[in-house]
């Protein structure tokens, strides 16, 4: 009987993960990027110093989706090893 709710509440963990934590965080990630771009293309295009602020927000978005990605990735292999996850199918997109 406790295995049973661990198992559910453990599927309740990654379907959070999945469909709230991991999409919110890309759209941060995203708007990041995007504002960077703007940064560095608009606000930027007569000053080398809006240029250099815009480029590291560019870094750091690009930098902060690697890390996103690779965070999602341990967790899908983490419940794969545990046997939570489904049989080591790769997880499922997030969706919103």
């Amino acid at each position: 009987m406790d295995l049973i709710r661990i198992t559910a509440f453990a599927g309740d963990i990654k379907s959070l993960i999945n469909t709230v934590f991991v999409p919110v965080l890309f759209a941060i990630a995203f708007l990041y990027f995007v504002y960077g771009v703007y940064k560095y293309f608009i606000l930027g295009a007569d000053s080398e110093g809006e240029r250099e602020t815009g480029r590291k927000f560019v870094l750091w978005s690009v930098i902060g989706f690697a890390v996103i990605l690779s965070v999602w990735g341990l967790v899908a292999i983490v419940l794969s090893t545990f046997g939570l996850g489904a049989g080591g199918a790769a997880p499922s997109y997030p969706t919103l």
